[in-house]
């Protein structure tokens, strides 16, 4: 095996208003792109986020999606001695491997987690050399490599993990491609059919109206608790709401490169979202920096009517 070359999709590329979604999301672009498949296909799954109370939905391809249009099957991967020896016998099959990770020992994080704070994540491992302590992977929006302590560190091997028999095993997963991907008229095809099957699986009430009933409440928290509170808050509620519609704005427009019938509102509209959500957490960290209570009429005006726009017209073109 060797460490592979990757350049990344055009969706991580080019002007983006969000250029981070969430670590599963923007790992399976890649990955998917890696294995030389398109993974706008898959994104009409972005229909059903719905606002959860305090966060909008964590939103994720799904797995039957992937089966259907890939051929990529998703398993559990049994740890049951060795995390590392579990990766090198599947990476040795062709597979890759989904793995919840402490972010602190990956050097693509250095902005961020390396080697200042310990946070979970989910990294794709599709190339390991326990004899160089050398380890490619997925993570994010690219392809990296890592090595030295941080291959120690990511496989708990460092000193520190010794005589820590409380650390349990992360949650694992791999993935296998099981059949051919569709390709052509029949990859569109079968995504049109997962967008009619998850149209019917959209929220029934506008879940941003829901969010704003709530946000009151939510304004008086993050106004107490400041800063910290609110880098959770904004990665939970405005990042998944805007990263979201985004890539629904992204979906409808290559549903229409491929002859469907989708107005130019609905993509518009659905971008829209996506820049409208940027705009609200940038003007509420303003207020509560200033410790002002911003209710943020203007954005949920502009955000409520957009979901409008696209959800709904959407669901009735393709009654």
């Amino acid at each position: 095996m060797r460490v592979r070359k990757h350049q990344s999709h055009s969706l991580h590329q080019g002007d983006r208003v969000w250029a981070e979604t969430n670590c599963y999301v923007d790992l399976w672009i890649e990955l998917l792109h890696g294995y030389g498949l398109d993974p706008r296909a898959a994104l009409g799954f972005t229909v059903m986020q719905d606002f959860e109370g305090d966060q909008f939905t964590f939103f994720k391809f799904p797995l039957e999606d992937l089966y259907t249009l890939y051929g990529m099957q998703v398993q559990e991967l049994a740890i049951y001695d060795s995390l590392e020896d579990r990766i090198r016998t599947q990476t040795q099959r062709g597979h890759t491997v989904l793995a919840e990770v402490d972010a602190f020992y990956l050097p693509d994080t250095r902005a961020t987690s390396y080697q200042q704070q310990h946070t979970k994540t989910t990294i794709g491992v599709d190339f390991i050399d326990p004899r160089s302590r050398r380890l490619g992977y997925f993570h994010n929006t690219g392809y990296y490599v890592l090595d030295g302590e941080d291959y120690q560190g990511v496989f708990r091997q460092l000193p520190e993990f010794a005589d820590r028999p409380e650390i349990l095993f992360p949650y694992v997963e791999f993935c296998k491609r099981a059949r051919p991907a569709l390709s052509g008229t029949a990859l569109a095809e079968a995504s049109a059919d997962l967008l009619v099957a998850h149209l019917q699986r959209r929220p029934a009430r506008n879940p941003i109206t829901q969010w704003r009933a709530a946000f009151p409440e939510h304004l008086e928290m993050l106004v107490e608790r400041g800063e910290s509170a609110f880098h959770l808050y904004t990665f939970n509620v405005m990042r998944q709401l805007g990263s979201n519609f985004e890539f629904l704005s992204r979906y409808l427009v290559w549903m229409r490169e491929r002859g469907f019938a989708i107005p130019d509102a609905m993509p518009t509209a659905a971008q829209r979202i996506a820049t409208e959500s940027m705009v609200m957490q940038f003007r509420l960290v303003r207020a509560i920096t200033r410790g002002r209570r911003d209710p943020c009429h203007e954005c949920f005006d502009v955000l409520e009517e957009s979901y409008d726009q696209v959800i709904g017209p959407l669901a009735a073109l393709i009654r």
